[in-house]
């Protein structure tokens, strides 16, 4: 059997370029999980942080989408209406009203540790993506990390925290969708983020102040500042664009998978800043996410030819 010619130098940079943005996107969303917590169940609302993250980032990003436009031409509207419902303004509203019912460490394992499973579903029936022994490995470990922190939660849970539960589910599938797009578009990462932000903020923001008024504008300044920057910059803008870069260099199932490492960052992070320390039975099925999320991306493959 012929081996495949590869170049070990550029496809090792390749992956490692795109495992750099993946874990850097991923950092941000794992802090997103508790300082959104943190604002929903104190001085703000769902809605308030909503508005607060896209009028910022829409706002920075407008004079990306008026160089480069709607892309109305690669998308169709369509599928521009899943690329900003998929990461935009309603997958914001989904996620965060979980979070008021369940913990960051929840959040963290039913939203980014199940959207690569979903990304691997719709590629595999949709796009007929296949997948090495390896990925299906990977993909396997994440899900039975998620099933299992979802079982030993559900003997404890209250109805409030099933609803943050299906809340997640929901906000996991909106995101898959969204990923999917992303790739099949070919948009440039800093344009898609642009796309999403804008729309965003165009969709949004009339009906916030049109239902809420200046609700948001009550709390503490520092609050307010805080969360502008945090979600309107660092989640809206960075890490939409260290996503998108990781999947221009990955491809959309190995890009995402990157995401199941949330999981455990977020359990982690979530100690120091909301004081939730996860159950010692939480760990091994996180870490078992973190394993499959390697297998997954394609960390151990592909083998290169040595001369």
């Amino acid at each position: 059997m012929i081996e495949q010619d590869f170049h070990p130098v550029s496809q090792k940079t390749r992956y490692a370029m795109g495992a750099a943005f993946g874990l850097a996107a991923v950092c941000v969303w794992a802090m997103w999980m508790s300082i959104t917590r943190l604002g929903v169940t104190t001085s703000l609302s769902v809605y308030d942080l909503t508005m607060l993250r896209f009028a910022t980032a829409g706002i920075l990003l407008a004079p990306v989408v008026v160089r480069k436009g709607w892309a109305i031409d690669r998308l169709g509207w369509p599928r521009l209406l899943v690329l900003v419902s998929g990461a935009g303004a309603p997958y914001v509203l989904v996620a965060s009203s979980g979070l008021r019912f369940a913990p960051a460490a929840h959040a963290g394992a039913l939203m980014p540790g199940v959207m690569p499973l979903f990304v691997a579903l719709i590629a595999a029936f949709v796009m007929r993506e296949k997948f090495s022994a390896l990925r299906k490995a990977g993909y396997a470990l994440i899900a039975l990390g998620v099933l299992t922190i979802l079982g030993v939660s559900a003997l404890a849970t209250s109805g409030e925290q099933t609803e943050g539960h299906l809340l997640f589910l929901t906000a996991a599938f909106m995101w898959a969708c969204y990923t999917i797009v992303l790739r099949q578009s070919q948009l440039e990462p800093l344009h898609g983020a642009a796309l999403v932000s804008a729309g965003s903020c165009v969709l949004y923001l009339p009906a916030y102040f049109l239902t809420q008024g200046a609700h948001a504008f009550a709390a503490p300044l520092s609050d307010l500042a805080f969360q502008a920057f945090f979600q309107g910059v660092l989640s809206s803008i960075l890490a939409l664009f260290f996503f998108g870069k990781g999947i221009a260099l990955l491809g959309a199932s190995a890009g995402a998978a990157f995401s199941a490492l949330t999981p455990a960052l977020a359990a982690l992070l979530a100690i120091p800043i909301l004081g939730e320390i996860p159950a010692p039975r939480d760990w091994a099925p996180l870490f078992a996410v973190s394993a499959g999320v390697f297998l997954a991306s394609g960390g151990s493959v592909p083998q290169w030819r040595r001369d």
